[in-house]
């Protein structure tokens, strides 16, 4: 085993180690103000069904391209449902900076 190995190994650990802490703090601290999580549970609560209006818009085509690569009708459709969810976040958040930056021109 030489230099490089460990330092891979030792990368691999730090970065286990770093979302351990990223998701752990959080839960921690949020356990001592259980009011502060309805805020998320809200935020999370809105993605879910931001998500399931997208799946339920998507369609479940299925091509030849798909099946090569092992994709059935039911994956076409959560993968339709997570690209609309991702257009309707992306121009929401297009939206806010448009609104956000010309409110602060007009005051």
């Amino acid at each position: 085993m030489d230099s490089i190995d460990i330092a891979l190994f030792l990368t691999y650990a730090l970065t286990i180690l770093a979302v351990i802490a990223a998701v752990g703090f959080p839960i921690f601290n949020a356990m001592g103000n259980p009011k502060g999580m309805v805020k998320s549970g809200i935020g999370i609560g809105a993605l879910f069904v931001i998500f399931l209006v997208s799946w339920a818009i998507s369609g479940s085509e299925v091509t030849k391209v798909y099946i090569e690569f092992g994709v059935g009708a039911s994956l076409s459709k959560f993968i339709g449902g997570m690209l609309t969810m991702m257009y309707v976040l992306a121009f929401a958040a297009i939206g806010g900076i448009v609104y956000t930056e010309v409110s602060k021109t007009i005051r």
